[in-house]
């Protein structure tokens, strides 16, 4: 389970409206007819209209600066694993999430508490994702496909009289090249903008930054965990614990649906990996053996290859060379899309 928190920026000027937000996450249902639509739902309401969620957003600001965030954006991304666990089921994604909305309203640090109902938010499931420019299968198939893109230009000049050559011979190369490609799905190179194969679907919800009165502002960007502040005399508040955040919602999903999670699936293990890699490691080469052989396998779906030399299973001071290439191995596979681990 991989969940993110970010502030939506236009340029420089945060989002004055949720209104471009809100068209962006209607594009899915353009091509579909209304009973295959996917609709916003919050927490008593499994439809709500996109003008009614533009509405309830934009007129919940009070107090808020030009230069402060409106409303925050969640992206909630279930591994393939967990969406074939719970058959892809867009009703238990809904039941998730409201749940997972109470565990968001529990990490905050407040004077008083904060509970599920102070929290405005609209949520959405998608169920597709396109490769974007930034993928790893796109940039490495970016080379073989500049070069097919000049070659068939080549074959359109020919055909003109523009210029001379072998049209054989260009046709026989681009069919190399295509061959060549490291990346295709059903043997059609991958490139920006096609469909991601499997399950890909994954939920967005927009979260005001003001509670559901309009009078206390609610923070999941604020830089405290927990602390307190002074305010015109007074001491108040403030905060919002992430890590407690993603973490139960993690055992939420668990507890839900009986899903027996595996040490690399856990948010503390990416927490692990990137403060300490090396702990990371020896962590993995030390489960039992069962669930280390089902460690392996969800690494490697997500394109982890674990090092091939000797690894020493009792000592922590593991090898420099099988952690570097471990490590470069990961960054790979987490910038890959695939989202897995």
């Amino acid at each position: 389970m991989y969940i993110t928190i970010t502030r939506q920026h236009l340029d420089n000027h945060f989002s004055q409206s949720a209104g471009d937000y809100v068209a962006y996450l209607e594009k899915e249902n353009e091509d579909r007819s209304p009973e295959d639509q996917e609709h916003f739902f919050d927490q008593n309401n499994n439809q709500v209209s996109p003008e009614r969620v533009v509405d309830e957003i934009d007129k919940n600001t009070a107090k808020l600066k030009k230069r402060e965030p409106k409303f925050y954006a969640l992206t909630i991304n279930p591994s393939q694993r967990e969406l074939r666990h719970i058959g892809n089921d867009p009703e238990k994604l809904r039941q998730y999430v409201r749940g997972v909305i109470k565990d968001y309203a529990e990490a905050f640090h407040r004077d008083r508490e904060v509970t599920v109902d102070d929290v405005k938010y609209f949520a959405k499931i998608e169920h597709e994702r396109k490769f974007k420019g930034f993928d790893r299968q796109v940039k490495e198939n970016q080379p073989y496909r500049a070069r097919i893109t000049k070659l068939e230009n080549d074959l359109r000049k020919l055909e003109r009289g523009e210029i001379t050559g072998n049209a054989k011979a260009i046709q026989s190369e681009i069919e190399q090249l295509v061959r060549d490609t490291p990346h295709k799905i059903d043997g059609v190179p991958i490139k920006q903008g096609m469909q991601k194969p499997g399950l890909q679907t994954h939920i967005h919800i927009i979260v005001s930054r003001k509670d559901a009165e309009n009078k206390l502002s609610l923070s999941p960007g604020s830089r405290y965990i927990e602390s307190e502040a002074s305010l015109n005399g007074q001491l108040i508040k403030r905060g919002f614990n992430r890590n407690q955040f993603y973490d139960q919602a993690e055992k939420r999903f668990d507890a839900l649906f009986q899903y027996n999670r595996n040490y690399v699936e856990t948010y503390q293990a990416r927490k692990e990996f990137n403060v300490n890699p090396y702990g990371y490691f020896a962590k993995l080469i030390g489960l039992p053996t069962s669930e280390r052989s089902a460690a392996f396998k969800i690494l490697g779906k997500a394109g982890v290859h674990i090092p091939q030399i000797s690894i020493p299973k009792t000592k922590v001071d593991l090898a420099l060379k099988t952690i570097k290439e471990f490590k470069k191995a990961m960054q790979v596979a987490r910038t890959a899309s695939n989202i897995e681990i």
